[in-house]
Formats: structure tokens, C-alpha cells, sequence
């Protein structure tokens, strides 16, 4: 993997450009160039690139005046790409487009209302059991602990999934998305998410299983998104 040599005029760089991809590992950037990958895509990566074309649109269609409310929305709104020192900041089209993508996932798909970002809440969550349903479909509980948090049922729960074989390891590209069925609610509370045709997802079908998983809150107000934690355990059916 080449290294990038940092000069005068460019002093890092991330991304892609042409036929490279930049990437940074433990503070050192790199670079190598991209698969030319023929795959079209599951039909669930198409659906969400439809999404995120809508997003996209929606963008455009904004009056220039809001696209700039939006703008200012996002500059205490830290980016989560290089570099890591807290200068960086996304952009309105960012943080209007994540908004966008939010409401989607909450069922409530529209135009995106302009509203500042709010620090989410500390909250902790722990895996409790599960359990089969309807024989093909598996219901996952999960309690929830929010601290001074005056409204917990304004967010709303998100998994990022993968099932995998005692012992497996982790595949991002194998993780799906599930929202609880209910928004989370005050003290001492569990929310369930429903994985319909579980086997299917991920091809396996075992009495054991090592689950991967990020977890993250959605603002059921705004739209936005905290950043997720990792979460493994391991469970019986």
C-alpha cells in the first residue's frame, strides 16, 4: 500500500479522485487504486441509492436563502472524516441530506425542516434475549438506559445487524439495518427489533449465533443521527 508523501501545496488528503482512493491508517495516509467492480448492487443497496438520489434532488430544489440556513446549521456540526482534530465541519447539503435519510428510515420519508443539531443524549444499551416468531422470524431485546434525559421517546432506536457462526467474524458489508418497534421510553426500558426471514438474510441456519452490531439513536424530531457503538454477543434459537 503506497504512502502519500505530504508537500507545500497538499498536505493530506482522503477520498477518492480518478482511479485512487486515499485512506488513513493510524495517522498515516495511503492511497491505492479503486476495484472496478461490475456488481449492480443487491436490491437493497438499490433502493437505498434511490434514496439518497431523492435526498439529492431534494437538495436542489430548496431556495438558495434556505440552502443557506442550513449552512449555518451545520458549522458546529463536527465531520467525522480527516482530519481528526475538530476543525473540520460538514457541510448544510450533509446535514440536510442525513435529516433526509432519517425520516426515511423512520417510515416518515419528506423535505427536511431546518432546525439546529442537538447533542444527543448519554445512554447505555444491553443486550437481553431473544427469541423465534412465526417460526422464520426472530424478535431481539435490547434494554435501554438514558441519563437526564427529560424526552427518551424522541429517539428511536436503529441496529445495524449481522449474524454470523459462533466464533465469525465481522463483514460491514453483511450488516442490515432494523429500527426497533417502538421509540425508546423513560427509565428503565427494552425495546424489540424484528428480523423477518432471518436465515435468509445471511444464509445460515444454526441453534447458535455470534451477533455483530453497531446501535445509534434517531431523532424522531429532526431527522439526525448519533454516532453508533459496537455491540457483540452471542445467543441460542
Amino acid at each position: 500500500m503506497p504512502r502519500f508523501v505530504p508537500s507545500v501545496l497538499i498536505s493530506d488528503c482522503w477520498g477518492s479522485m480518478g482511479d485512487l482512493t486515499f485512506y488513513h491508517v493510524d495517522g498515516r495516509c495511503y492511497y491505492k487504486k479503486k476495484n472496478q467492480c461490475a456488481f449492480p448492487g443487491t436490491a437493497g443497496q438499490s433502493a437505498q441509492l434511490e434514496v439518497h438520489r431523492r435526498a439529492l434532488a431534494a437538495w436542489r430544489t430548496l431556495d438558495h436563502s434556505v440552502q443557506l440556513i442550513w449552512n449555518s446549521l451545520a458549522e458546529p456540526v463536527i465531520s467525522h472524516r480527516p482530519p481528526f482534530d475538530n476543525t473540520a465541519h460538514i457541510s448544510g447539503q450533509n446535514l440536510f441530506v442525513s435529516a433526509y435519510h432519517g425520516f426515511y428510515t423512520l417510515g416518515k420519508e419528506h423535505v427536511p425542516t431546518p432546525l439546529p443539531w442537538e447533542k444527543f443524549p448519554v445512554y447505555a444499551v444491553e443486550f437481553v434475549s431473544s427469541a423465534v416468531v412465526d417460526e422464520d422470524n426472530l424478535r431481539l431485546r435490547f434494554r435501554v438506559w438514558f441519563e437526564d434525559c427529560p424526552s427518551p421517546e424522541q429517539y428511536h432506536l436503529l441496529l445495524k445487524l449481522q449474524l454470523n457462526k459462533p466464533g465469525g467474524g465481522k463483514n460491514p458489508g453483511k450488516m442490515r439495518n432494523f429500527l426497533a418497534l417502538a421509540p425508546c421510553s423513560a427509565g428503565d426500558s427494552t425495546v424489540d427489533f424484528l428480523i423477518k426471514d432471518y436465515r435468509e438474510i445471511w444464509g445460515l441456519d444454526l441453534n447458535e449465533y455470534q451477533a455483530h452490531c453497531h446501535y445509534l439513536l434517531l431523532d424522531r424530531r429532526t431527522g439526525y443521527r448519533n454516532i453508533h457503538t459496537p455491540l457483540k454477543f452471542s445467543f441460542s434459537v
